[in-house]
């Protein structure tokens, strides 16, 4: 494995999205500006992310890769094909199980993590709106997180490093293109190519 090659290629998968993210944080601010909608999606987005950073890239990876390398280097690829299977069918109900109570209690949620916005009724019902549609994504982005650190194991580093790009990309399409079409133009932003990256690793993987 070349480090170099690979230090390259991820690092400029992550300068190209620090660039996007600046061009999508820039267009949701021209488009949205400081308003009540921009205020709910920020909200409504935090929440899956934090639990993202705190599951999925956190205690899961640190635990599993560790793991999964090891079996990659010491048993054959079959057992290793079923760690990794058994491992995502787990992860998997417990995601969906974690994506319900979200759901369920968005309202709960977003009373705890913004309570100020109890003031304006209209406000905290888009923001529970927002985040039972974006509450999704923590149980596509850990399925993510999982097959990134199965893809990394087998030193293919371009798709996973690629996927923030995709994750930009869409939000700014959906900005330029998709808004208008909807009676609330901030509800675009919860679009469903965002949840693509999964299929596209997992089906790295098994290529």
């Amino acid at each position: 494995m070349n480090l170099l090659k690979v230090l390259a290629k991820v690092g400029s998968m992550t300068f190209v999205s620090r660039i996007l993210g600046f061009v999508r944080d820039t267009l949701i601010a021209r488009a949205f500006g400081a308003s009540m909608l921009s205020d709910a999606f920020i909200v409504a987005f935090k929440i899956p992310n934090l639990l993202r950073r705190i599951s999925a890239e956190g205690a899961f990876s640190q635990a599993f890769v560790p793991i999964l390398g090891e079996y990659k280097t010491q048993r054959g690829f079959d057992e290793t094909h079923a760690l990794i299977n058994r491992v995502a069918t787990w992860l998997g109900l417990i995601l969906v199980v974690v994506t319900l109570l979200g759901m369920l209690a968005a309202p709960f949620i977003v009373t705890l993590i913004a309570p100020g916005f109890q003031t304006n009724p209209v406000k905290m019902q888009l923001t529970i709106e927002l985040l039972r549609i974006t509450f999704p994504y923590i149980f596509f982005i850990s399925l993510v997180s999982m097959a990134g650190g199965v893809l990394n194991t087998y030193n293919k580093f371009g798709i996973p490093a690629f996927t923030p790009v995709w994750l930009n990309v869409s939000m700014i399409a959906a900005v330029l293109f998709f808004a208008d079409y909807f009676a609330e133009p901030i509800k675009v932003l919860q679009n469903p190519s965002k949840y693509w990256h999964g299929p596209c690793l997992w089906v790295a993987f098994y290529n």
